[in-house]
């Protein structure tokens, strides 16, 4: 079975730098085939027997921390649910770049509360819907000064996700 590790907040500003190529040993040392990276912002599919996508995470997380001493949130999918993420877009066709259309991957589905909060703070530059397990961000004015930018999902809804734009995401389902 083919999965996509995503793990959250790598080699991004400066913080948490860990080289892909170590992570990518990583993998391997824990048993995955076929381990791939794209970019250099934590994403790595790999093959692995069929597994719980709870039990893969706990695995990397564990070797993550042990091997560099970090603990790094790590969201799981298998690589053929990537395709339904890009199929299900709600905002198919309103965004002009990748820049301003984002994926933010969460370990489990937000509660309704949490999703109302999060529809209430809609602009009318951002726009979000939240589909199983995934946010999708419309940000017409891009990620710096968007509710995304400022932590607001992470900070005040206490809800831990990792971020894509398209063109990752895309090139995830391809991976």
């Amino acid at each position: 079975m083919r999965y996509i590790a995503l793990l959250r907040g790598i080699n991004v500003g400066g913080n948490t730098m860990i080289k892909m190529a170590d992570l990518k040993s990583s993998f391997e040392e824990l048993g995955f085939k076929n381990v791939v990276s794209y970019i250099n912002s934590g994403n790595l599919a790999f093959d692995v027997t069929k597994s719980s996508e709870e039990k893969i995470c706990t695995k990397i997380e564990k070797a993550i921390a042990k091997g560099f001493g970090k603990a790094i949130p790590v969201m799981i999918r298998e690589q053929s649910s990537i395709q339904n993420v890009l199929d299900n877009n709600p905002f198919h066709g309103a965004f002009e770049t990748h820049k301003h259309m984002h994926v933010l991957f969460m370990k489990e589905k937000m509660p309704k509360d949490k999703q109302e909060q999060l529809k209430a703070a809609e602009t009318e530059y951002e726009k979000f819907e939240v589909i199983d397990r995934e946010i999708y961000a419309l940000l017409k004015e891009g990620v710096a000064d968007s509710l995304l930018g400022k932590g607001f999902i992470e900070k005040k809804l206490k809800v831990p996700v990792t971020g894509r734009n398209w063109r990752t995401v895309e090139k995830l389902a391809e991976l």
